[in-house]
């Protein structure tokens, strides 16, 4: 019976992951995410599944940001009727988080329709509705860690503690074949460990196939300890606060956003930072907080460090548009924590093109910041950006905080491979930008993990298993592997028209602005037609 394993996601870029593994007798995905970063890859979310959604018999799914759950409504959309097996605290966030994801299809594609038929253009249909959302819902069935259940005729799956967010999981997936069961280990995202709100990443040992995450794949970050993480936190407040305006937390809604509010709230007890109102301005992290306040239990703390989040009566939730949109007439010093984590989507850019321009502002990046994104732009310090059309000028103080990631770093992630040693076959490194890719394959290998069996697989790309190795086999991707993790064209439009409107505005006179435009539209002329462009263009995808 012939093994297959294809990457339909987060294979040279960090988000969307989705894996097919197939056999004769069944198919299953582990995880099943959304694209995010560059327009370029998420316009793949709008895309056929590359498969048949009705001939999955079931997902695994490792934990529930969307990045790995998001698209799990458009499978079901697609026709997808099977189990989704999760641990419950992944299906209790993906209640939130998959409806939420929906009202945001919803809500975005409503705006891009109105401009649309501004523009004469046709309109569009959202991903999915939250309608859609909750009615995958009712496929959720629930798993406890470390007890195996049947997957799929020949497949069978046990769940392994990840340390990433709450109900995170690696996941042990074990196929019948011909020569004998052969075992694969999913990492999903791991946690770095060490971290007093969640326990530190397990899995088994003496595997065939190991799949990896490489998010952090080239960065080791210091040691620190919650007593060192929340001494870091209370500077950045301190600064933000002598700044003298409001400081801005784009955090992720699930995990970073309830740690943050528990560190800040413990700092406060202590009287190690400024007092200050605490709006969370995002009805996903209200929801998800409830999830935690009810499952947060800290095994390290003995205790739900998230049980009184609101006691101090400084923290405040706003769920309706309209409480949002009064932020805007605070003045001095407050904290505003708003998802997007990247910066994306969500009530975020609003403050954002409200604050960017105030030099008392201060605007804290405390994750993650995929290629393309306009978290990653600003904190490789853009002077100004465009954000939903407008051009708006950096002036407030940003700055990175990474010690709240939930990710493990290069040193974390070599570590916990080489606890799951012996690996037989291959290691396939995936979930990382190239850089971070590239910079774990050499610490592996130079830690003796699977010496020259370590892999990249590029989107879309299937590999034939065996228990001793693994073959390649041709196929064809939807975009080209050096797309996957950059800006794109898109990117580039939005720096070219802030640099050409910062360069027209700085002339002396609209005479030499009009001679500008002038030479710009005789070289716009001058160069090669639609149609060779669109030539150059089949030419360079069909390569």
């Amino acid at each position: 019976m012939t093994l297959s394993l294809t990457f339909h996601g987060a294979a040279g870029c960090v988000t969307g992951f989705c894996a097919r593994l197939t056999t004769e007798r069944a198919s299953v995905l582990i995880d099943c995410g959304m694209f995010q970063g560059s327009k370029t890859l998420k316009a793949l979310n709008y895309e056929p599944f590359p498969f048949k959604a009705d001939e999955i018999d079931a997902v695994l799914l490792t934990h529930a940001h969307i990045d790995h759950s998001g698209l799990l409504p458009k499978l079901m959309r697609a026709g997808y009727r099977g189990p989704i097996l999760a641990t419950g605290g992944t299906r209790d966030l993906c209640a939130v988080m998959l409806p939420d994801a929906g009202d945001i299809q919803e809500s975005e594609v409503r705006h891009l329709n109105r401009r649309n038929e501004r523009r004469g253009r046709d309109l569009v249909e959202p991903i999915y509705t939250a309608r859609d959302a909750q009615r995958t819902l009712e496929l959720f069935k629930t798993v406890k860690l470390g007890r195996e259940v049947q997957a799929a005729p020949g497949i069978t799956a046990k769940y392994w503690e990840a340390g990433h967010i709450l109900g995170s999981a690696s996941i042990e997936v074990t196929v019948e074949t011909h020569e004998g069961p052969v075992k694969l280990l999913f990492s999903g995202d791991l946690g770095p460990g060490g971290r007093d709100f969640l326990p530190d990443p397990e899995g088994p040992s003496g595997i065939d196939h190991l799949i990896i995450e490489s998010t952090y794949g080239a960065r080791v970050r210091p040691p620190m300890d919650p007593a060192a993480r929340r001494r870091q936190l209370a500077r950045e407040l301190r600064d933000a606060q002598k700044a003298g305006g409001p400081l801005l937390i784009p955090a992720f809604a699930v995990e970073r956003s309830q740690e943050l509010l528990a560190d800040l709230q413990i700092l406060t007890r202590a009287g190690e930072i400024p007092e200050a109102d605490i709006f969370l301005d995002s009805p996903l992290a209200i929801e998800a907080t409830e999830v935690f306040q009810k499952r947060g239990w800290s095994p390290t703390m003995d205790a739900n460090p998230f049980e009184d989040l609101r006691s101090s009566g400084r923290l405040m939730f706003l769920k309706e548009a309209w409480e949002s949109d009064r932020l805007e007439r605070l003045r001095g010093w407050h904290i505003i924590l708003a998802a997007s984590g990247m910066c994306e989507a969500g009530r975020v850019r609003k403050h954002l093109k409200r604050l960017l321009w105030r030099q008392d502002a201060t605007v804290l990046l405390p994750g993650f910041q995929a290629a393309g994104t306009l978290g990653r732009i600003l904190s490789e310090g853009a002077s100004s950006v465009r954000i939903q059309g407008e051009d708006v000028m950096v002036r407030a103080r940003v700055r990175s905080l990474d010690i709240y990631s939930g990710h493990a770093d290069q040193a974390q992630l070599v570590a916990w491979a080489k606890a799951r040693a012996p690996v037989a076959g291959d290691v396939f490194l995936a979930h990382g930008e190239p850089d971070a890719l590239e910079g774990l394959r050499a610490e592996l290998a130079e830690a003796g993990v699977a010496g020259d069996r370590l892999v990249i697989p590029t989107l879309d790309e299937r590999f034939v298993l065996s228990k001793a190795g693994a073959a390649a086999q041709p196929g064809e991707a939807r975009i080209l592997p050096s797309a996957a993790a950059r800006p794109d064209w898109h990117n580039a439009r939005a720096r070219l028209m802030i640099d050409l409107n910062a360069r027209l505005e700085a002339l002396p006179s609209d005479a030499a602005r009009e001679a500008m435009l002038e030479s710009l539209s005789r070289d716009l002329a001058a160069g090669p037609s639609v149609d060779a462009r669109q030539g150059e263009r089949r030419e360079a995808i069909s390569v």
